[in-house]
């Protein structure tokens, strides 16, 4: 007689069927996937990336050959990466020989792989190009890239660019700037400064003058290193050699007009040696080497209210957007203001626990010196507002104050408060007390080229001082290399504050020439038009 199966070895039975045909847990696929050889190798190649170990990145690379795993894109950029590292270091000849010779064949295989480059891939080999003293190759890839639409990156111009200047060839150096241009990438001061060193170098006095305004434009305060370049240009023959003896004061007055103040453009004006030193303006922006006074450059109406937009769109997309957009409304309502105050800010300078008192005073100051004497906007996230120091009873009572004058705004839990003074500032096209500088991650979101320009006419700082805190207005002249209707130069340099030390400007002056029919003239009519 057949024995029959019990209910418990059924049961038994149909979950270790069950067992063996579910689908394996989230937990476990992860697990595998991580373990993978392709994943591991990754993980070990991107270790030698960031230690700069080229030795045991080649290991690597050999026995994933030899064995037969796999290789991706990551993978191959990650190796190319050490390599370019290594090439481009002080290292021991033979290791730098060795870097170049690998990476070059790692790229051969990557082809032969069919796995596709990407701006990385071609950025590395750039530099092993200029490794081997090859910028031109360099500079194809950086076409190559363009022509497999891959848009280039500042860092894909590097090696071409550096490469040519270091060989001093200007002609491909400029070729490689007006490319850039034509694919919309905007060169900073490392790029401009190579080739105004190069440009000085050379004698090209018109290729100095062109980076001297782009400089202008670009990075306003220039590094040590540049100013020095800066300086070698006015000091050197060519610079006294070149420029306009008997110019035309209309055109460039014109150019003033046009520029907005501060330049012309219309190339080097007198001629001579140039009197070349390092100076200070005092609070008014008189040179104290030259004399002359240096100007406040205007900013366009519509880009102050296009910034305003950008500015609310990027807030709307990082603030909770309904929240922001009713900060807008309550701005529409209660708006415009003279100033706006980074009430966290002013409360905690020079102090290590929020002090009331600080921003009572900073207001009362801001009140007096206003036209209107209104209150100013004091933004203050919603927890200064309601628990701590707040809660005493004179600092209530201020609050309080400030909320019926509809002078108080409490950005919300779980806001950054940075979008709301700022905006506020900006769209009441007023001043901003702060002694934040402005530097992070928030606002490097609104480019380099007119946030500064806004921020030197609208900030107002704080220093401390035994009797409270002082205020410090902007400037009444700009922050930024000028040029004058007389041909002089003033560039400002990135040593000093203009608070505690005061800022260190290259000033370039030419002697007047009695022959010339433009010097009393230009003189009569500086004060006029600036």
């Amino acid at each position: 007689m057949t024995k029959l199966t019990s209910s418990h070895d059924l049961c038994t039975s149909a979950a270790l069927i069950r067992q063996s045909t579910a689908q394996p847990s989230r937990k476990s696929t992860k697990k595998a996937r991580y373990e993978a050889p392709e994943n591991v190798l990754r993980h070990k190649l991107d270790l030698c990336s960031k230690n700069g170990n080229l030795l045991e990145a080649l290991s690597l690379y050999d026995d994933a050959r030899a064995t037969g795993i796999p290789l991706a894109q990551h993978h191959y950029n990650a190796l190319l990466y050490v390599c370019s590292a290594s090439v481009n270091g002080d290292g021991d000849e033979g290791f730098l020989k060795l870097g170049l010779e690998r990476g070059f064949e790692i790229f051969r295989q990557m082809g032969i792989d069919k796995v596709a480059p990407n701006e990385a891939t071609f950025t590395n080999l750039a530099r092993l190009a200029v490794a081997k003293e090859d910028p031109e190759m360099a500079f194809d890839l950086v076409k190559q890239m363009t022509s497999c639409g891959i848009p280039p990156k500042l860092r894909s111009y590097g090696p071409a660019l550096f490469g040519f200047c270091r060989k001093g060839m200007a002609d491909k150096a400029y070729e490689v700037d007006a490319h850039m241009v034509e694919s919309g990438v905007l060169p900073e001061e490392h790029e401009l400064s190579a080739l105004l060193k190069l440009s000085v170098e050379v004698k090209r006095a018109d290729r100095v003058y062109e980076m001297l305004h782009r400089l202008r434009g670009m990075v306003r305060q220039v590094a040590e290193e540049t100013a020095r370049i800066v300086e070698d240009w006015f000091k050197s023959e060519r610079a006294a050699e070149v420029g306009e003896v008997n110019w035309d004061v209309g055109k460039v007055r014109e150019g003033v007009v046009k520029g907005g103040g501060g330049w012309h453009g219309q190339g080097w004006l007198g001629n001579g040696k140039w009197r070349v030193v390092r100076t200070q303006m005092d609070e008014k922006g008189v040179c104290q080497s030259c004399g002359e006074k240096l100007v406040c450059i205007d900013i366009d109406p519509k880009e102050t209210q296009n910034f305003a937009t950008s500015l609310a769109s990027l807030a709307c997309q990082r603030e909770v957007k309904v929240d922001f957009m009713q900060f807008q409304e309550w701005l529409q309502q209660h708006g415009p203001f003279d100033a706006v105050i980074d009430g966290a800010n002013v409360g905690l300078t020079n102090q290590l626990q929020f002090r009331f008192s600080q921003l009572k005073s900073v207001v009362s100051q801001l009140r007096e010196r206003s036209p209107s004497k209104r209150l100013p906007l004091v933004v203050l996230h919603r927890s200064r507002v309601t628990g701590g120091p707040a809660q005493s009873p004179n600092n209530k009572k201020l609050l309080e104050t400030w909320k019926r004058a509809g002078a108080l705004y409490a950005t919300p839990p779980g806001s950054n408060d940075d979008w709301y003074w700022l905006f506020a500032a900006v769209s009441c096209k007023c001043l901003l007390v702060t002694n934040d500088e402005m530097r992070d991650h928030l606002f490097q979101l609104l480019g380099t080229s007119f946030f500064p320009r806004w921020k030197e006419k609208h900030q107002v700082r704080l220093t401390a001082s035994i009797d409270g805190l002082n205020l410090h207005m902007p400037p009444p002249y700009s922050i930024v290399t000028q040029e004058s209707e007389q041909g002089s130069w003033h560039v400002p340099t990135v040593v000093g504050d203009d608070l505690e030390i005061p800022r260190q400007w290259v000033c370039a002056t030419r002697a007047r020439d009695p022959s010339s029919r433009n010097s009393e003239v230009v003189q009569s009519s500086t004060s006029n038009i600036l």
